[in-house]
Order: C-alpha cells, then sequence, then structure tokens
C-alpha cells in the first residue's frame, strides 16, 4: 500500500520546530488538530505564500511563545494517509529561543533531557528521525499510514540540509 513516490504530491506543506539546548529538547502535548493528545514539536501548517522557516518562526510563536533562534533545517517528511490526506512537511532545529515559554490553547510546552524522549507518545515515525535531528544528520523519511498506524517507513540520510518542496497538486482518490 505505498504509493508512486515519484509522482507523489502532497495536500498541504507543514513545518515542525524543535529547540535544542542543554541537553534538552522542547516538546508539546499537544492538545487539538491532527495529532492532538500527542508529543510532538511545534508546528503547523504552511499559511499562503508562506515559506517553511517563516511557518517554523510563526507557529512556534502561537504555541508555545517564544520565538526559536538559529534555526536550520534539519529534514523533510513526506506523509500519506489512507483516506487520500498527503502531508509535506520540513523539520527544523533550533539552538535557542527567546521570550518565555507559556501554555496556549494548541499546547502545552515541556523540556524533555535527550535521553528520554517519550517516544511511546509520539507518532511511530518520530522515533525513527527524531534522533537523527539531535544528532544533526540531515534526513528524508516517507510515509504511510492508516490513522495514527504506521503502515510503511523509509528513512534516508542527506547529504545537505537543503530540500525540495513539492508542488501541491490537485488531490487525488486513494493513492
Amino acid at each position: 500500500m505505498t504509493p508512486d513516490w515519484s509522482t507523489w504530491s502532497p495536500t498541504e506543506r507543514a513545518a515542525l520546530c524543535f529547540i535544542v539546548s542543554g541537553g534538552r529538547i522542547l516538546l508539546i502535548h499537544k492538545k487539538r488538530g491532527l495529532g492532538a493528545g500527542k508529543v510532538n514539536g511545534p508546528g503547523g501548517r504552511l499559511e499562503p505564500d508562506e515559506t517553511p522557516l517563516s511557518a517554523a518562526i510563526r507557529e512556534t510563536r502561537e504555541e508555545v511563545g517564544v520565538t526559536p533562534t538559529g534555526l536550520r533545517e534539519a529534514g523533510a517528511l513526506s506523509f500519506q494517509f489512507c483516506d487520500g490526506y498527503a502531508l509535506f512537511c520540513t523539520v527544523f532545529r533550533a539552538d535557542g529561543m527567546t521570550g518565555e515559554l507559556c501554555e496556549t490553547d494548541e499546547a502545552l510546552p515541556f523540556w524533555s533531557p535527550l535521553a528520554e524522549i517519550p517516544y511511546a507518545q509520539m507518532w511511530a515515525d518520530d522515533a525513527l528521525w527524531l534522533p537523527l535531528l539531535v544528532k544533526e544528520i540531515p534526513f528524508r523519511g516517507r510515509f504511510v499510514f492508516d490513522g495514527e498506524k504506521m503502515l510503511f517507513h523509509e528513512v534516508k540520510l542527506r547529504e545537505t540540509s537543503t530540500c525540495t518542496i513539492p508542488t501541491p497538486a490537485p488531490r487525488h482518490a486513494g493513492f
């Protein structure tokens, strides 16, 4: 049940931002939207004409009240869901932040020691690529999910941290 990745096109684009500092990583308990009830990093869908970098900064401010600093692209993820939804996500790593962390309607932020990242509370794919982000190894991943169940995964290391973002195309029924 794997899509033809050579012709795959996302329905939407998103960005994630993980702040890693002092042996800890900033995570959130997501309160609503895709992934509600799970642990993740701040992030969300790109607005029209917004770059992934701008979206990562905006979403982090909106969700946890801080502005990430020292951002750099860490990887790219392609998600195909069995219901037809397809998401391309650019993942960023930041070295620091300005401002004060706060809880919002969207998220409850918390710091996790790098050795204690709560993978059991996260999407199944996170355990495959988040260790690469922590080690600053550029990556790209492709995943197929049926609801919250991962049916397919592929994670590859990238030689550079620059990715090409697929242009959204009209939705197809199925894959």
